[in-house]
C-alpha cells in the first residue's frame, strides 16, 4: 500500500478529493430535496463538474422554484447565492461541450431565473444556439423560439431564420404542442400566406392532441390574436378544450383566455357563464392584492349584483396596499362595469394621483378616459394630469404617442390647443395613419366645442389644421393599394370627422379594391358598411357574390355580420332569395350552439328584410332558449342588455304581424308597458310645427292625435281618420296637449287597428322622418323605418311618411307651401286657392 502510494502520489491525491459517497454525482443531485443540498454538492465538486452535471443542477434548482408559492422571492434568493454564481460561470465555460438539448434547456432555465438578454451567459448561449440552429429538432426549436420571444427578439433576424426553418419543414411537423409555441413566436414576421398555412396545419393536427392540452389551445388562440384573424373553426375547437377543462383552470388561465377572446371579438356565452361560476367561487380564496385585482378585473364586468358587491367591498379593504398598476387595472374594470360607486371611485383615484408621475402616456390616456366616463371631478388631479400630459407632449416625436396625448388633453375640462401644439401636430401629419389622423381631428373638434375661448368664434389655426387633416387623410386613401392594409386602418374608425370628411373617399377606395374582398375579410367589410350607414350597392353586391361563391369557406359565426348591412340599409342583392337562403342553410346546423343574443340579432335582421326561417324562429321562440337568453342577459352591461330585449320584442312583433301561421304568441305586453311608462319626452320643433298645421288642414285640434300608441306598441307621430268621402272624423275631447306624449291606456291590446272604424273609413298615420331614418349618402329609407311602415299597414293604417329633406326643402319654405304639401299627402288634393 505504501509502495503504491509512493509510486502514484497524484492518483492518490485525486482519490482523496473524491466525495465521500461513491454514488454518481447525477444520482446524488436527483435525490436532493432542497436547494441547499444542491448548493452543497456544487461547493464540494465544483472543480470536477461536467456540463451534464451543471445542467442537472440548474434543472433541479428550477424544479424546486416551481414548487414554491412566492416564486419571485425565491428566485431572487437563489440568484444571489454564491454557488449559483459558480454554476453560472461553469455553464459559460462548458457551453460548447453541451449537446443541443442541454444547451437550450440551460438557456431556458437561466432566463427563468431572471437573467436579461445582455447577460454574458445568455448572449453566449443564444449565439451558440444560432450556430447549431439548422440541426435542432422541432422540440428544441420551439423552446429556443420561446426563449427569444421572452427576450423581446420577435423581430430579430434570428427569429426570421426560425420562421424560415418552420416554413421549409411544415409538412413534416406532427407535434401541435411544439408547433403552437413556434406559431406564437414567429407570428410577427410571417406573410399572410404563411399565416394561412399555419392555421391549416394547426387544424389538421388538432385531433392529435389530448383534450386536456389547455396550453396548446391557448397558444393557438394567442396566435390568432397576434395575426388579428378570428378564424372561427379553430376558435371553436379551442373553446371546446377550455370548456372540458374549465374546472381545472386557474385565475391566470381564465384571465388570459377571456382577454384573447375579447381581442378577437369572439364570444362564448357558455365559457363566460362557466368561468363566472368558477371565478365567483374564488372570491374568498384571495387575500393578496395582486391576485385579487386580477380576479376583480376578470370577474367584475360579468358579475351579478351580489358578486359585484363582494368584489367592491374587498377591493376597498385592500385599497391602501394597491400599487399604481393595480389601481389603474381596477379603475379600468370599474369603467367597464359602468360603476357608480363614488366612494370607491374617489379612493382609487386618490391612489392614481399618488402614482401619477410613474405612468406612461398611454396609461395617462386610460386614466383620463376612465375618470371622465365615471363622472369623477377633481381639480387637483386634472391639473396634475394636464401638466404631465403637456410635459410628455413637449418631448414626444412619435405620431401615435402625440395623438393619444392630444386626445387625453382634449378630454380634460377647458381643453385648449395653442399654436405650439398645433405646429407639433402639423409636423407629424405626413407620418400619420388614418387612426392617428382621426384621433387628431376628434381632439381638435372637441377643443373647439368645449374650450370657452372658442365659444364665439373658431380660430383660423384650428380650421387650417382640420383642412390639413382632410388633405392627408384623402391622400392616404388615394395611395392605398391593398384592401387588407386599408382594412387595418379603417376598421375601428368612428366619429364626426371621419363620417363627414373621409367616409365617401373611404367607400370609393373600397370600391376600387373590392375584387380583393374574400371569405376572410367579407364579414369585416360588411360590418364597416352597416356601422357607417353608407349605401354602396356595388360593395353589397360584391359581398353577396363572395358569399354565394365561397360560402363553404365562410364560418357560420360570420353570417350575422354579413347579413347586417342588407338589413340595416334596406337593400336586396340581385339574387336575394339565393343569398339569404345560402346564409341560412349555412347556419342551420349551428342554431343550437350560436350565442343566444347573436341568434336574436340574426332573427331580427332577417325579419327586417321580410325573410322568416321557420327553423330559426323555432330555435328562438321556445322555453329552453329563452331561459338560456335570460342567463346571458345577466352577463351583459345595461345598455346591451336592453338592446337585446328590444330586438327580441321587435322580432316577436314582426313574426306575429307577418307570419301569424307560425302561431308564435305575443308575450311582450309587460315589457313594453314597463318601457313606455317612462317619460316619452316632448315633440321636437318640426313635429310641433306639423301638429299645428295638421290641425288647420283637418279643421281643428280634435281631428288629429299626436304620439299615438298602436297595438303591438308602435308609436306614431300623428293619426287622423278620414271617412269614405275623405272627410276628417273628429276624436273625442281627450287629446294630446301640444308637445306632450300620451300615457299608456290600460285597454290597449293587440287588436288590428281600424276594426272598429265606420264603413269605408281609414286611419292615417303620419310620420316625420329625420336623418336617422335614411342612409347617410342618399335618401334611401333604412330597414327599421321600412319595416315599421309595413307593420303599420298590416295594422290597418294608411302610412304617410314626411322626410326631413322634403319638409325642410326650399320648395316648402313657406307656410302655405307646407299646408299644400300636407293636403296633397292626406287628401290627394292640389294647391289651395288661398
Amino acid at each position: 500500500m505504501l509502495r503504491l502510494r509512493a509510486i502514484c502520489p497524484f492518483s492518490w491525491r485525486v482519490f482523496q478529493l473524491r466525495p465521500f459517497s461513491f454514488e454518481p454525482l447525477l444520482s446524488q443531485m436527483n435525490k436532493c430535496t432542497d436547494e441547499e443540498q444542491i448548493f452543497d454538492l456544487i461547493e464540494k465538486n465544483k472543480a470536477i463538474l461536467s456540463e451534464k452535471q451543471v445542467a442537472c443542477a440548474l434543472s433541479m434548482l428550477w424544479q424546486f422554484q416551481k414548487q414554491k408559492i412566492s416564486l419571485l422571492k425565491n428566485v431572487e434568493c437563489i440568484r444571489n447565492h454564491p454557488q449559483f454564481l459558480t454554476l453560472h460561470n461553469l455553464a459559460t465555460t462548458k457551453m460548447e461541450f453541451m449537446n443541443d438539448n442541454t444547451l437550450v434547456n440551460v438557456l431556458y432555465i437561466i432566463q427563468q431565473f431572471g437573467f436579461e438578454a445582455h447577460d454574458p451567459l445568455v448572449e453566449a448561449l443564444v449565439t451558440e444556439a444560432w450556430r447549431r440552429l439548422e440541426r435542432f429538432d422541432i422540440n428544441m426549436l420551439s423552446k429556443f423560439s420561446s426563449c427569444l420571444a421572452d427576450q423581446h427578439l420577435c423581430f430579430s433576424p434570428l427569429m426570421g431564420k426560425i420562421a424560415d426553418i418552420v416554413n421549409r419543414n411544415l409538412e413534416t411537423i406532427q407535434d401541435l404542442r411544439c408547433l403552437s409555441v413556434l406559431m406564437v413566436s414567429i407570428s410577427s414576421l410571417i406573410s399572410q400566406r404563411f399565416q394561412e398555412q399555419l392555421v391549416n396545419k394547426a387544424e389538421q393536427l388538432f385531433d392529435t392532441i389530448d383534450s386536456s392540452q389547455v396550453n396548446t389551445a391557448r397558444r393557438i388562440v394567442q396566435f390568432l390574436r397576434n395575426i388579428k384573424y378570428s378564424y372561427y373553426p379553430l376558435l371553436e375547437r379551442c373553446n371546446k378544450v377550455f370548456l372540458s377543462n374549465v374546472n381545472h383552470l386557474d385565475l391566470d388561465s381564465i384571465s388570459k383566455i377571456l382577454s384573447l377572446y375579447h381581442s378577437l371579438q369572439f364570444h362564448s356565452f357558455e365559457f363566460t357563464l362557466m368561468t363566472k361560476k368558477r371565478l365567483t367561487e374564488m372570491i374568498p380564496l384571495f387575500d393578496h392584492p395582486a391576485s385579487f385585482v386580477k380576479l376583480f378585473v376578470t370577474l367584475g364586468p360579468v358579475a351579478g349584483p351580489e358578486e359585484e358587491k363582494q368584489l367592491k367591498s374587498t377591493i376597498w379593504l385592500m385599497s391602501e396596499e394597491l400599487t399604481g398598476q393595480q389601481a389603474l387595472a381596477v379603475m379600468g374594470a370599474m369603467e367597464e362595469m359602468e360603476s357608480r360607486n363614488s366612494r370607491l371611485i374617489k379612493k382609487i383615484a386618490s391612489i392614481l394621483y399618488k402614482h401619477l408621475d410613474n405612468y406612461k402616456p398611454v396609461e395617462l390616456l386610460r386614466i383620463t378616459q376612465a375618470l371622465i366616463f365615471l363622472h369623477f371631478q377633481s381639480k387637483e388631479l386634472f391639473v396634475k394630469l394636464r401638466e404631465l400630459l403637456l410635459s410628455y407632449l413637449k418631448v414626444s416625436v412619435i405620431p401615435s404617442e402625440i395623438s393619444l396625448l392630444v386626445c387625453a388633453l382634449s378630454m380634460l375640462p377647458s381643453p385648449h390647443l395653442d399654436e405650439a401644439k398645433i405646429s407639433q401636430i402639423e409636423a407629424v401629419l405626413p407620418q400619420c395613419d388614418l387612426n392617428d389622423l382621426n384621433s387628431f381631428a376628434t381632439s381638435v373638434l372637441r377643443c373647439i366645442q368645449y374650450d370657452p375661448m372658442y365659444r364665439n368664434n373658431t380660430p383660423g389655426k384650428q380650421l387650417k389644421l382640420l383642412q390639413k387633416l382632410d388633405h392627408y387623410g384623402r391622400q392616404r386613401l388615394q395611395k392605398c393599394s391593398s384592401l387588407n392594409l386599408l382594412w387595418e386602418e379603417v376598421k375601428s374608425l368612428k366619429g364626426d370627422w371621419f363620417a363627414d370628411s373621409l367616409l365617401e373617399e373611404t367607400v370609393v377606395t373600397l370600391q376600387r379594391l373590392m375584387d380583393e374582398i374574400n371569405y376572410i375579410n367579407v364579414a369585416g367589410i360588411a360590418s364597416f358598411i352597416s356601422r357607417t350607414n353608407y349605401l354602396s350597392t356595388s360593395l353589397l353586391d360584391r359581398i353577396a357574390s363572395v358569399v354565394l361563391q365561397q360560402n363553404e369557406k365562410i364560418h357560420p359565426f360570420a353570417i350575422l355580420a354579413i347579413i347586417l348591412p342588407f338589413s340595416a340599409l334596406n337593400y336586396d342583392p340581385p339574387q336575394r332569395d339565393e343569398f339569404f337562403g345560402t346564409c341560412l342553410q349555412h347556419l342551420n346546423s349551428y342554431l343550437s350552439i350560436l350565442d343566444p343574443l347573436k341568434l336574436v340579432f340574426l332573427g331580427y335582421s332577417l325579419a327586417t328584410r321580410e325573410y322568416f326561417s321557420e327553423d330559426l324562429l323555432k330555435a328562438i321562440f321556445n322555453i329552453r332558449f329563452l331561459a338560456k337568453l335570460d342567463s346571458q342577459l345577466e352577463l351583459l352591461c345595461s345598455s346591451l342588455n336592453m338592446k337585446v330585449q328590444f330586438r327580441l320584442m321587435e322580432l316577436n312583433r314582426a313574426v306575429c304581424l307577418e307570419c301569424p301561421e307560425y302561431q308564435i304568441p305575443w308575450f311582450h305586453d309587460r315589457f313594453c308597458q314597463q318601457q313606455y311608462k317612462k317619460d316619452f319626452g316632448s315633440m321636437n320643433g318640426a313635429q310641433q310645427q306639423i301638429y299645428k298645421m295638421l290641425a288647420e288642414v283637418l279643421g281643428g285640434i280634435n281631428f288629429v292625435k299626436a304620439s299615438v300608441l298602436t297595438p303591438y306598441y308602435y308609436t306614431i307621430d300623428f293619426e287622423c281618420i278620414l271617412d269614405k268621402r275623405k272627410k276628417p272624423i273628429p276624436y273625442g275631447s281627450h287629446n294630446t296637449t301640444l308637445g306632450k306624449l300620451p300615457k299608456i291606456r290600460s285597454e290597449l291590446n293587440t287588436q288590428i287597428a281600424g276594426s272598429r272604424l265606420p264603413p269605408g273609413a281609414e286611419k292615417i298615420a303620419l310620420e316625420f322622418l329625420d336623418s336617422r331614418a335614411f342612409c347617410r349618402n342618399i335618401p334611401h329609407l333604412k330597414g327599421k323605418s321600412a319595416m315599421k311602415k309595413r307593420h303599420l299597414e298590416i295594422l290597418g293604417y294608411h302610412v304617410i311618411q314626411i322626410p326631413h329633406f322634403e319638409w325642410n326643402s326650399m320648395a316648402l319654405s313657406t307656410k302655405n307651401a307646407r299646408m299644400d304639401y300636407l293636403r296633397e299627402r292626406i287628401f290627394g288634393e292640389g294647391k289651395s286657392s288661398s
